[in-house]
């Protein structure tokens, strides 16, 4: 393989922002890996924090009156905490250091994810051209920063590239050059540009969905293995609101492709059941290990490498291959209880509750009379556990 090309990172570094909420373990995990990113301390940091949902706030406000739900309880620390470690970073930073400079944009109402990401992205992208996003289940590699400001750098009057990828699906990287474009701008570990961005629409209106031809939906789909355009249906009857099928679209539509390493950069940590739509079966979406490997090679022609489509479209049709109804079962169920289970402890204690077994307390399983056993679980494949879907990527970030 060629020597890695040595590319320029620190001409004007873009901006980081992280958006959060109230997961603060989560938060500690990303900040702390991105603090050891050796261009952190030249970054400037944007952190956002949505405001409490209006249940949250009402349980405050009634706390007197008619007490308050263990879970709104946990929910409005669990958000105060997160602030609090937000705000003792920004102390710390000032005598260590680790960022160029911190700003922190605390909500004062509950926009959910996908708004509060559309309007935070578009304001510092605005100002500054550029821009590196994360969420706080995002962990990244040590030169995370290094692999996206220089591919922002190298790509960047180059229109046919919509964004930098931090991730790759754990595939075979065997005949794989460092990295690779394709078709989906990814959501987790994104950078991207304020001239490409400037088309972001989070457009449901149906002109815009009748704009898509059958041939323009399979190529969506990947061909069949996926469905990745359901999604914008699902936003457009009002059944789920999420932003990056919309950034896919506008994408295809601009006939753009994104960059992608062949190891990721990244892992999501959020497949504990503290998201929304992630399961902590979702790992098998997570690499090995963590790519550390920098520089590294990039593409100059902008075109879709086959080889990875191919084996992108084989590892999404064996993910999505029908589950043994046992499994199904297993499955359902075992989300009811987790669901119950969060309910008495909150979202932090939901992990805690499966490793330890509590799960086989929960109230519905003991009302229906369920004698269930973690010695049973069904005995299936990687990819056959996971019931995240074949676009988690897009459906978990919904708001």
């Amino acid at each position: 393989m060629p020597e890695a090309t040595k590319h320029s990172t620190h001409s004007t570094l873009a901006p980081i922002v992280l958006f959060t909420y109230n997961r603060p373990k989560h938060t500690k995990k990303t900040l702390e890996a991105l603090i050891a990113n050796e261009l952190a301390k030249d970054s400037e940091l944007f952190v956002y924090q949505d405001g409490l949902q209006p249940a949250c706030k009402n349980s405050v406000r009634d706390r007197q009156k008619k007490g308050t739900s263990t879970h709104m309880a946990d929910m409005v620390q669990a958000h105060n905490e997160v602030r609090e470690y937000i705000e003792s970073i920004m102390r710390e930073n000032a005598a260590k250091g680790y960022f160029k400079r911190v700003e922190f944009i605390q909500r004062e109402q509950n926009l959910g994810l996908a708004d509060s990401i559309i309007d935070g992205v578009s304001t510092i992208i605005n100002t500054y051209g550029k821009i590196i996003v994360l969420e706080d289940d995002i962990v990244t590699s040590p030169v995370f920063l290094q692999y996206c400001n220089a591919a922002l750098n190298h790509y960047k009057n180059d229109k046919r590239v919509w964004s930098i990828s931090a991730w790759n699906y754990p595939i075979d990287t065997q005949g794989l050059e460092d990295s690779f474009f394709w078709r989906i701008p990814h959501c987790w570990g994104w950078a991207s540009w304020s001239n490409r961005w400037q088309y972001f629409k989070r457009d449901m209106s149906l002109d815009f969905k009748n704009s898509f031809s059958k041939s323009d939906i399979a190529y969506i789909n990947l061909d069949g293995v996926a469905d990745y355009f359901s999604h914008f249906t699902l936003n457009h009857k009002g059944r789920l609101k999420t932003w990056a099928i919309f950034n896919y679209l506008v994408a295809y539509k601009h006939h753009a492709l994104t960059l992608m390493p062949k190891v990721s950069y990244i892992v999501q940590s959020g497949f504990d059941g503290s998201g929304v739509h992630c399961g902590d079966e979702g790992n098998v979406f997570n690499p090995k290990q963590v790519n550390q490997n920098f520089p590294i090679n990039f593409p100059e022609r902008v075109e879709e490498s086959t080889l990875a489509l191919e084996r992108i479209r084989a590892f999404e049709h064996k993910l999505n291959m029908p589950k043994p109804f046992a499994t199904r079962a297993w499955n359902k169920l075992r989300r009811i209880a987790k669901a119950q289970i969060t309910r008495w402890g909150g979202a932090e204690y939901n992990k805690h509750a499966i490793d330890s077994g509590l799960i086989l307390e929960s109230p519905y399983l003991q009302n229906t009379h369920f004698l269930l056993s973690f010695s049973c679980k069904p005995q299936t494949s990687q990819y056959q556990q996971t019931h995240t879907t074949r676009s988690s990527m897009f459906m978990q970030k919904v708001a």
